[in-house]
């Protein structure tokens, strides 16, 4: 355990061994994207007929062909990009990332399968704001639309980015960030979708077995929860951590932020079925659990082995410190694989709301469009990693906040109840939402009020609205 230094400078250990077996990952990732462009063509569904241009519906849903392997690989792919996040609230509150960043967001999967899935199926939409759309309006559909954007923003996932790149090279993080984005933006933008999910199969493999190989050595090298136990607080294993109830049930409501996921959306979408759907989420959030564990206990023996590191980056120098030479570069390819599956369907996404969403109708199915439209994303991702001066869990709890607060509840109110608000009502509860949720964010407030957490605020607003209007819908 001596052995272990809390900073270390990640070119003296990697060897060539672990270069040759990175690069082969890397490889491998850019052949998967090269086979998914080539495998692009377009796909005739009679229930798209709808859609002026089948080639763009292939672009944005792989023609929506997405069959139950590849759906389960890129839905899990995509939600781990923000690890040097995860894996900082662990080394800094053990347990309690389990449960904010585990158990809460497996209720909400649950309920996306047996409550969402079979509502949606109906429609044939394409997208969140063009779900939205069809169930309350056009005003809705373009008012989501903004709120979808923000929330795809892959600021956090940018962030993670540059902190690997500048692990490994050194430099300025924004340096690193900015050329990190820019080589994803570049594979995004070939072969839609289609190369998207392809490169998510690779990294799905590689980074699920990094993250196992890291636990189980841990466990092998130092012991099991006994060994935790004598070398971590109590705290540690604590539900809650050393923050209370209050503000543990705030991550609860932004998990049910999946209810409005985007990323959730687009690949049931793309699914070949509903089933489809419901099998891969319900198959999904076993793998996130197997996951959710390995990450967690992973950082918690960072912490019990080199206290002092740095929280954002301890999790990557224990294990560096950890692995023996192969299985080190193995590991290392493997986060930088749960980095890149993340970031490009983020920024794929992103793309696709500014594309499809917000651009004028003439330029709607264009995919010269959606391509400059990832291209702006990528540049406002690596702006605002720096207005948020590289804190993964800040940006998590701002844009997660306002997606709950804003479009949870409404969302919901129209599943329940079909047609019973209308299209201005949804844009006024939305708004209200936003703008209290804005306010008591930014105001100061003491006593009682002081501990009251701004998301708590903009769901009572929601709620609150929607009842009225439901009432005086209900009267009339």
């Amino acid at each position: 355990m001596n052995n272990f230094s809390p900073k270390v400078n990640l070119l003296d250990l990697i060897t060539t061994v672990d270069w040759i077996i990175f690069v082969s990952v890397l490889a491998l990732t850019g052949i998967s994207v090269l086979w998914g462009a080539r495998l692009k063509k377009s796909n005739t569904d009679k229930d798209t007929k709808d859609l002026e241009n089948l080639n763009y519906l292939d672009l944005l849903l792989m023609g929506r062909q997405l069959t139950l392997p590849l759906f389960v690989a890129t839905l899990v792919a995509t939600w781990y990009g923000g690890i040097f996040g995860v894996t900082e609230i662990a080394f800094n509150q053990g347990v309690f990332n389990f449960v904010t960043q585990g158990a809460f967001w497996y209720v909400a999967y649950i309920i996306f399968a047996f409550f969402i899935i079979d509502r949606i199926k109906g429609y044939q939409a394409v997208t969140l704001p063009d779900l939205i759309g069809k169930m309350f309006g056009p005003k809705s559909a373009k008012l989501s639309a903004v709120f979808n954007f923000f929330n795809v923003l892959p600021i956090a996932y940018a962030i993670s980015l540059g902190i690997f790149s500048q692990m490994i090279f050194g430099g300025e993080l924004w340096l690193n960030t900015a050329i990190g984005v820019t080589f994803v933006v570049l594979y995004s933008m070939w072969g839609g979708f289609r190369a998207v999910v392809f490169s998510d199969l690779v990294q799905f493999f590689v980074m699920c077995f990094a993250v196992f190989f890291i636990l189980a050595l841990s466990i092998y090298t130092f012991g099991g929860i006994d060994f935790l136990k004598s070398n971590l607080p109590e705290s540690y294993f604590s539900l809650t951590g050393t923050v209370g109830i209050g503000t543990t049930f705030v991550w609860g409501f932004i998990a049910l932020s999946t209810l409005v996921d985007p990323n959730f959306y687009q690949r049931c979408f793309a699914a070949t079925s509903s089933e489809t759907a419901k099998k891969g989420i319900l198959i999904s959030t076993f793998i996130w659990f197997c996951f959710d564990i390995c990450t967690t206990f992973g950082a918690m023996y960072a912490k019990a082995v080199i206290p002092e590191a740095e929280s954002g980056q301890a999790y990557l120098i224990y294990a560096v410190q950890l692995l023996p030479s192969g299985l080190r570069g193995f590991m290392l390819a493997g986060i930088l694989a749960t980095i890149l599956s993340t970031i490009d369907s983020y920024l794929f996404l992103a793309g696709t709301t500014l594309a499809y969403d917000l651009a004028p109708k003439r330029f709607k199915n264009s995919s010269f469009v959606h391509h400059l439209g990832i291209i702006l994303v990528g540049v406002i991702a690596v702006i605002m990693s720096q207005v948020f001066g590289g804190n993964i869990k800040s940006v998590w709890k701002t844009l997660g906040s306002l997606s709950a607060a804003c479009l949870l509840f409404p969302v919901l109110f129209g599943y329940i109840f079909p047609k019973r608000i209308s299209d201005k009502q949804f844009v006024t509860v939305c708004l209200m939402g936003v703008i209290t949720t804005s306010y008591w964010r930014n105001a100061s407030h003491t006593g009682f009020w002081a501990n009251i957490d701004e998301l708590y605020i903009g769901v009572a607003t929601t709620a609150s609205i929607l009842f009225v209007f439901f009432l005086r819908t209900k009267k009339s």
